[in-house]
């Protein structure tokens, strides 16, 4: 007599990942209507310096436009993070609880950074040029974070993916994120060699630290 064993059948939910994704092309089409002739300078960010040449007032930092693109590059952000880990073994890419501790830890960071350089260029008399450089950082982040929101859509719907993909995609957001800092410095090179001293405190408290020590608590975390 053969014995038959049944299993469950375990089935991840993707509805929540599907949802999302929908939210964020919702949330970029709503934009693109509204600010339809910003959205294409903004497209172009790549190919052309007019975005940056015309939206490089603070005042721009806290407009609907980059609001609204804010929460769309940390959905993709934190998509991207949660299937670099499963793709490892470090986690499942289908965790929802895991998905909003890393969304939160995110907006946390960036918040809390963005708020700790709104007192130290207070302390050093630099609000106008902090604003701007931030601006800068914003909208290439932005932009980074809207070209791997496809890519994204990809990489959790097919299970075949090479573990060289998201290696490749971080190495070129690195490469990207150094030209961008390049271009602000540059952008803003009279006002920072007016500050120099405070502009180098400022890179190294506030953009080197960081992630040095995010860095430093991982791998001792992995240890």
């Amino acid at each position: 007599m053969i014995e038959h064993v049944l299993h469950p059948r375990i089935t991840e939910n993707k509805d929540w990942i599907t949802a999302l994704f929908v939210l964020s092309f919702v949330i970029i089409a709503i934009t693109k209507s509204v600010y339809e002739n910003r959205f294409g300078d903004f497209m172009n960010l790549l190919f052309s310096d007019k975005y940056s040449k015309i939206y490089r007032d603070s005042s721009h930092l806290k407009s609907g436009f980059t609001v609204s693109l804010f929460f769309v590059q940390v959905i993709s952000f934190a998509f991207f993070i949660q299937f670099s880990l499963s793709l490892f073994g470090y986690a499942s890419k289908t965790d929802w609880i895991l998905y909003i501790q890393i969304i939160t830890f995110l907006i946390f960071f960036i918040l809390s950074k963005y708020l700790v350089e709104k007192i130290i260029a207070t302390a050093f008399n630099i609000e106008e040029f902090v604003e701007q450089f931030n601006l800068q950082k914003v909208t290439y982040r932005t932009y980074i974070g809207l070209f791997i929101l496809p890519i994204n859509v990809i990489l959790f719907y097919y299970d075949t993916i090479s573990k060289n993909i998201p290696l490749i995609i971080i190495f070129t957001i690195l490469i990207f994120n150094v030209l961008a800092y390049l271009i602000s410095i540059k952008n803003y090179q009279n006002l920072i060699f007016s500050k120099l001293f405070y502009f180098i405190l400022y890179l190294c408290t506030l953009e080197i630290a960081p992630y040095f020590f995010m860095y430093y608590w991982y791998t001792k975390g992995s240890a």
